[in-house]
């Protein structure tokens, strides 16, 4: 059997758009011989609705878009993920579905199993469960139909142990000969190899019977979906594996022995991070109307980063780097900047700030008299830059690229309405070590970020000689402490059984707990590691445990 395998890119809540997407790559894989046809999961809607599912009309409109879909289809079937209305009066409001739609109806339908409750997930907010994966017959073949984490829940899996049933070693009784699964499975870094061996794993160890398993490609707010479809035999070599990071179509024998894998599926960490976040910052500026974006450019590593992101994602005629020198600002400072722009191609404006920075503090002198300067002082600079930053953004329809890390971002190093203004945080999910690997990747055949941003010693430049390490651990030490509190959710006590400095530890984890407030307030941020900020984390501001 042939089949097609439409990884496409969607937009939340284009019924039409998405629908006409549908069907032009239904079209396609249908010309190039496709005897069956896949789509990613709830791809009539996009992947997350969300709370779009609670408008009166959603539903129905979704379904109404299926049936539109359906009556285009000829004798090829395709399999389509929607959102469909619970007819009982009991459980959630819908149902997470698949239609099986051929010859211009809605021949059968297929729901999802296990809704995923944990991280960046909350299904279990809106759909009812299915008891198990339904079997159809199709071509003289029995074919079961999974979604996305249905397939997700054997022993080795950590999220598992979320679930009562296993859906698969259910299905594995049934003996099929083929499964499909449709997913909107989110990136990040490792997962498109922990995939490929958990659909090996699952078609030679368990089903014993082909897998083919189509994701969703694209990014929706804060979620990276990588693609990377695939297809496996029954022994669990694979046939076929798809490009990450862009739309593919692509139509696989399941009899073809030849192997038919991308380059790109087993590209390097670091490379697949970059490609994530350039589809992330297209996606991002393009689904919500952004044909530009702007960002300041400081002479640092952080800035040159997001600006050679923005550059490759939107075209270098579409990027807007200001540079917003200071009174302490340093001649390297505004000299690598301006050669970041250079080398970038993209349009370059110097705005100084020392007029707005004195005017503040003039209109500040009085109620400020006979109090030293600190911190509050560095953060005028700051919001100076963010005004003028917001001031370019609303005159040119640009979107506003916040360059922070998430080292800085873990421990408060950011002015909230200052550094921390704008639409979208390309990097905030990186930590700054990995910056370091992902600017010198860049690098890796010529300067493209300047060598000097790359190695001079980190600064805010707020004050003068200032240095990162002045309030922080150096970073390699700093992002392994973040790590294992942020990621791992260990105490600190076990992060100094590990080898770290006491002091250390206790003062990074004191910053953690006290800048959640600014985190709330941040921009959305890409997500590219197992837990980000965001919608994935859930720590409250008001709070005082202490672990």
């Amino acid at each position: 059997m042939k089949i097609g395998i439409a990884q496409i890119n969607t937009i939340v809540g284009d019924l039409s758009g998405n629908k006409e997407r549908i069907l032009d790559a239904y079209r396609q894989l249908c010309a190039q011989g496709a005897e069956l046809i896949v789509f990613p999961e709830l791809v009539i809607c996009g992947y997350p609705p969300r709370d779009l599912i609670f408008k009166s009309r959603f539903i129905k409109d979704t379904e109404t878009t299926l049936q539109e879909i359906a009556s285009q289809t000829g004798n090829t079937p395709a399999l389509i993920g929607f959102v469909e209305k619970n007819p009982s009066a009991l459980g959630r409001t819908a149902y997470n579905s698949v239609a099986f739609c051929a010859e211009g109806k809605v021949r059968e339908i297929a729901r999802k199993s296990l809704l995923p409750t944990y991280d960046v997930f909350d299904e279990d907010r809106y759909f009812e469960s299915a008891e198990m994966p339904t079997v159809i017959e199709y071509a003289g073949k029995r074919i079961a139909i999974t979604v996305c984490e249905d397939i997700w829940t054997t022993s080795e899996i950590s999220t598992g142990k979320y679930y009562k049933k296993i859906p698969l070693e259910a299905l594995s009784k049934e003996s099929p000969d083929l499964m499909l699964n449709i997913s909107a499975s989110p990136w990040h870094y490792g997962k498109s190899a922990f995939r490929l061996e958990h659909v090996v794993s699952k078609a030679s160890k368990l089903l014993n019977c082909p897998v083919v398993y189509c994701n969703a490609v694209g990014g929706n707010d804060e979620l990276l979906f990588d693609g990377h479809s695939l297809a496996v035999q029954a022994n669990g070599d694979p046939i076929a594996a798809m490009e990450g990071f862009k739309e593919q179509l692509k139509v696989v024998s399941l009899e073809d022995k030849t192997r038919d894998i991308a380059e790109s599926y087993n590209a390097p960490t670091i490379e697949q991070i970059e490609s994530a976040l350039i589809m992330g910052l297209r996606d991002y500026a393009h689904k919500t109307g952004f044909k530009k974006a702007v960002l300041g450019l400081s002479g640092g590593i952080d800035s040159a980063l997001t600006a050679a992101i923005a550059a490759k994602a939107l075209g270098k005629e579409n990027v807007i780097g200001v540079s917003l020198p200071s009174a302490i600002s340093s001649q390297h400072s505004k000299d690598d900047a301006a050669d970041l722009a250079k080398k970038l191609g993209i349009r370059y404006e110097t705005l100084p700030i020392a007029s707005i920075v004195s005017s503040a503090e003039s209109t500040l002198g009085e109620i400020f008299a006979g109090l030293p300067a600190d911190v509050t002082e560095e953060n005028i600079q700051a919001r100076a830059r963010g005004l003028l930053l917001m001031a370019i953004s609303n005159k040119f329809g640009a979107l506003l690229l916040t360059t922070g890390n998430k080292s800085e971002l873990s421990v408060g190093y950011c002015t909230l309405y200052g550094d921390m203004c704008g639409g979208l945080a390309v990097i905030s999910d990186l930590p700054k070590t990995k910056v370091f690997e992902l600017c010198r990747w860049i690098n890796r055949a010529e300067e493209v970020i300047p060598w000097n941003t790359i190695e001079k010693p980190p600064s805010a430049e707020l004050r003068p000689d200032q240095k990162d390490e002045d309030s922080l651990p150096p970073y390699d030490i700093l992002d392994g402490i973040l790590e294992r509190y942020v990621e791992l959710g260990q105490s600190r006590d076990e992060i100094v059984a590990a080898g770290y400095s006491a002091e250390v530890v206790y003062d990074v984890a004191r910053k953690v707990d006290l800048n959640e407030y600014k985190r709330k307030q941040a921009a959305p941020g890409l997500k590219v590691s197992p837990l980000a900020f965001g919608v994935g984390r859930r720590i409250p501001i008001v709070q005082k445990y202490i672990s």
